[in-house]
């Protein structure tokens, strides 16, 4: 039996290699399919395609966005450094800083970052050694991530068969009420013939007329398919897996049923069994949007 997941959640992982050190983060939210975005160093894009096929053998649902940093600990050499641009700079700053009446003194850092002083760095792609290790840290976040989204998944389940649990109690109020409706609507009906006429009337036309007002009233098949509903729903609870859009079409149905008993059955005390039916219905669809 696979869990059930929520398409929530965060993951992150470090992992040092031998000249830098990589850190991954893995965020989720609510989507209706799989959408993954990788946001890597422009010189390593090459990696983008093995995360994002890590990423869709591990989930089925949800906007998935990976982070990769990757931080040198070892100095790389720097290509077309400008030392007429670096001293133009800060002759510049400091003639900016007397007019401005300020002293501050203008740092290498600070030079170096500046237009024209510093022509780019070396991209060297990573050697097997360095793909290896981001890879890892990506699996590694991907780890936290899915369990991140499985317990949240357990607190869906439990909420939604919570839900359950009250659309199930209600439902057995409303059948348990019916019979005693239909008498209700059939002496009201048989009061007022006899009201409007002035005289008793016929009791097979009464019977006849009782007959159609209740099947009009009728909701057997209404409850039966809300049954129905809550098993497959349980159901597919305890299949688990990728069940979300299974179970967003089921709540749909749930709420079709309740409109239609609501529709049928004109009584004060099936009324708010109706409204509340449909508060823990629509309790139950929001739930079930953030399933995977």
């Amino acid at each position: 039996m696979a869990a059930l997941h929520s398409m929530t959640g965060f993951g992150a992982a470090s992992r040092d290699a031998a000249d830098f050190v990589v850190r991954v983060e893995a965020r989720a939210v609510n989507h209706r399919g799989l959408q993954v975005k990788v946001r890597a160093p422009q010189e390593h894009g090459a990696l983008e395609p093995d995360v994002e096929a890590r990423v869709r053998a591990r989930l089925a649902r949800g906007a998935v966005t990976v982070n990769i940093e990757l931080t040198r600990t070892v100095a790389r050499p720097c290509e077309g450094l400008d030392v007429e641009a670096a001293r133009r700079w800060t002759d510049a700053l400091r003639g900016l800083g007397r007019e401005l009446g300020i002293t501050a003194p203008v740092g290498l850092e600070l030079v170096v970052g500046l237009p024209g002083v510093v022509g780019g760095r070396s991209a060297e792609p990573l050697d097997e050694a360095g793909v290896a290790a981001v890879l890892e840290a990506v699996d590694r976040a991907l780890d936290s991530l899915v369990e991140m989204r499985r317990r949240e998944g357990l607190a869906l389940e439990r909420d939604l068969l919570d839900q359950a649990r009250e659309i199930e109690r209600l439902v057995a109020l409303v059948r348990a009420r019916m019979p005693e409706v239909v008498r209700g609507h059939a002496e009201a009906l048989r009061a007022r013939v006899s009201e409007l006429c002035g005289q008793a009337v016929p009791a097979a036309d009464l019977a006849r007329e009782a007959a159609l007002l209740a099947d009009r009233m009728d909701v057997s098949e209404e409850l039966t398919r809300l049954d129905s509903h809550l098993h497959q729903l349980r159901a597919l609870l305890a299949e688990g897996g990728s069940v979300g859009r299974k179970l967003d079409f089921l709540a749909q149905e749930f709420f079709r049923e309740a409109n239609t008993t609501g529709a049928k059955c004109n009584d004060a005390a099936v009324a708010h069994c109706v409204v509340d039916l449909k508060t823990h219905i629509e309790r139950l669809r929001e739930q079930v949007q953030n399933i995977e």
